[in-house]
């Protein structure tokens, strides 16, 4: 695990100080090492910077930006079957002087080409730079866990893992994308390739980015999408085949990530997911697996001592820490320079708590992101309690006819959020992909969004449109757990670990995101994976071969702490000082009116859910106007 750096200056201005300026930023990502590399052309000059975490090959034979004939690389993430492509490159004749997967990558490409990423099981994102060529190469991992940003723009190509790096550079223009930010108000994050930037990207999971150096040109390539497993033709294979290959997958999954040459544990929670990981890994080990949990004393929000009857049946060696109040309220102010642009999923407070807990005892950690989005875990699949699923059964034509009526909703007495809730019902109606309406974050309805920002912009979710890549075949489930997939689980859980982990130089891995795991389950059938509502039932039959269904069957429970109930309290002043009045209109992007109009729903509504909703508009506010404090 590492941070990447780098420029190419086609007006020959960017020189060997502003690279190492960029890559001291990303010290937190790799303290163990780092590397420069700078080449001055007649017409571009280029740099690569790299910040070393050391996790295989601790020697110096690993360090980087690594180069081998016309090629140079910087690497961050893991290659984990490296050493089965060593090996087929060492038959095809290739030498190796590390034990490293950097060098393995990069005479993997010398060999192969832009062919050679179909052969890694890993997380990374890395630049190769071919002289012969005259190209540099950008490549993101196929789920997207490993960050990399680019910014093209008059004649400079920055890249980098974390936006921070670009501040650096002087030619960096900060103009705002409010079109993306209307979307970030909507959801909390900004969906890739869109960035806080105008002229900053992402680059997209599954893709790669070719600059060529002589005619300026730049492109991207999709070498891996998600959609493509679930538009696959449907897996008729038995219950009892299906359970047995995806454990099979699980299993080898999980055993790739323990590929370390450092101290390897695993995030513990208690649930479904975590539980499968640390049960798949203790099986058959002598060793215990290190076990970590986070716990609050706060009602509700602890899972702790579920985790450590978890850890206990299973026999792992397990850590817990409760943390206190002050400690994660102390987290607030260092979100903006973890997270680099506006980031307001607040269950990165505990993730960055876990992760520096770990770090204590070991330099790689497993997290079981993903299992949600692959087995069915959210509610909003299901809709309990939501007559909108109801709906969704109803023909498509008669839905349409009724879609007119949504706009009701707006005009009854009592209706808590009624403006949202009439946008949803119309799109359930009027949609011929109606379980977009359960995904898609719809925190500010159309008309308070525009009341909101006071910039041009529009509401458009483009991101949600691909719905309409999927076939005819797939159904509802699948759609959901598709664009999830491809939207908020990259977007934001992984960026949320990808930052809290970092953050504390931890090595963060996702077992279940392999790909391999990712390309069976997309096409096995909805009605498989969650028969009668029954969420994750296959991962659920998995695990209770290992812990007792008694002890796993509870209600599901967030990662999260209680920040609206702290902001009533002693965090009130964050919004008098962010959102007041004076600092709102100074900016001219929000609406001070609106937004003392929200601050007042939320310290006087008697309704729950109305506060909580508030609440969360405030959140998203504020979150925004401290990165901008930070970075503007």
């Amino acid at each position: 695990m590492c941070g990447i750096s780098g420029f190419c200056d086609f007006t020959g201005n960017s020189n060997e100080q502003l690279l190492k300026s960029m890559n001291d930023t990303l010290q937190h990502r790799g303290p163990d090492g780092d590397g420069l590399y700078f080449r001055a052309q007649d017409h571009y000059t280029l740099g690569m910077g790299h910040k070393r975490l050391s996790i295989i090959d601790l020697s110096n034979n690993g360090a980087q930006p690594m180069h081998f004939e016309h090629l140079s690389i910087v690497f961050n993430g893991e290659v984990y079957n490296y050493r089965e492509i060593k090996k087929e490159l060492q038959d095809k004749g290739y030498s190796f002087t590390s034990d490293s997967d950097t060098e393995v990558v990069l005479k993997a490409f010398d060999c192969w080409q832009h062919q050679a990423v179909h052969k890694f099981i890993g997380m990374f994102a890395f630049a190769i730079y071919d002289k012969k060529h005259n190209q540099l190469h950008l490549y993101r991992d196929r789920a997207g866990v490993k960050p990399l940003y680019y910014y093209f723009h008059q004649g400079l190509l920055l890249f980098a893992s974390e936006l921070k790096a670009f501040h650096q550079h002087p030619r960096f223009d900060k103009t705002l994308d409010i079109n993306a930010l209307s979307f970030y108000l909507k959801s909390g994050y900004y969906h890739a390739p869109e960035t806080v930037f105008a002229h900053s990207k992402k680059l997209k999971p599954g893709h790669y980015l070719s600059l060529d150096l002589n005619t300026k040109e730049l492109t991207t390539t999709c070498y891996w999408n998600v959609l493509n497993y679930y538009n696959a033709p449907v897996n008729k294979a038995s219950e009892e085949e299906i359970l047995f290959e995806t454990e099979k997958l699980l299993q080898s999954a999980f055993e790739y990530r323990m590929v370390a040459d450092v101290p390897v544990g695993v995030f513990l929670s208690g649930g479904y997911d975590s539980s499968a990981v640390a049960a798949l890994l203790q099986k058959g080990r002598t060793q215990k697996v290190k076990t970590f949990t986070i716990g609050f004393h706060e009602q509700g929000y602890n899972e702790a001592p579920f985790a450590k009857q978890v850890a206990e049946h299973l026999g792992t060696e397990h850590y817990e820490y409760y943390c206190t109040r002050k400690e994660a309220q102390d987290l607030i102010p260092q979100l903006p320079f973890y997270y680099d642009e506006p980031f307001a999923d607040s269950s990165a407070i505990p993730t960055m708590l876990v992760s520096a807990f770990a770090r204590k005892q070991v330099t790689v950690a497993l997290s079981a992101d993903g299992g949600d989005e692959l087995f069915g875990g959210y509610g909003k699949y299901f809709g309990f309690n939501n007559p909108m699923h109801n709906l969704i059964k109803l023909p498509y034509l008669l839905r349409k006819g009724l879609s007119p009526f949504a706009a009701l909703v707006k005009h009854l007495p009592g209706i808590s959020n009624a403006e949202i809730k009439a946008e949803s019902l119309y799109e359930v109606l009027s949609s011929k992909q109606a379980g977009r309406y359960f995904i898609e974050p719809r925190l500010f309805g159309r008309h308070s969004l525009q009341d909101t920002l006071l910039l041009p912009h529009t509401t458009h979710a483009g991101a949600f449109d691909n719905f309409n890549l999927l076939q005819p075949h797939v159904d509802t489930l699948n759609s959901m757990l598709a664009i999830d997939y491809e939207t908020y689980m990259v977007d934001d859980i992984l960026a949320k670990v990808d930052r809290a982990t970092m953050s504390v130089s931890l090595e963060g891995r996702e077992p279940l995101l392999d790909h391999r795991l990712v390309e069976y389950l997309g096409a096995i059938p909805g009605s498989k994976k969650t028969p009668d509502n029954q969420q994750k039932y296959l991962l659920k039959k998995i695990v209770h071969q290992y812990l007792p269904k008694e002890m796993m069957d509870r209600k599901k429970m967030g990662f999260g702490v209680p920040l609206v109930h702290w902001f009533k309290d002693e965090l009130g002043d964050y919004f008098e000082r962010y959102l007041n009045e004076a600092a709102i209109t100074a900016d001219g992007i929000f609406n001070p009116v609106r937004i003392k109009a929200i601050q007042h729903t939320y310290k006087n509504s008697t309704h729950p859910a109305t506060s909580e909703v508030a609440f969360t508009q405030l959140w998203y506010l504020l979150c925004f106007q401290m990165w901008k404090e930070k970075w503007m």
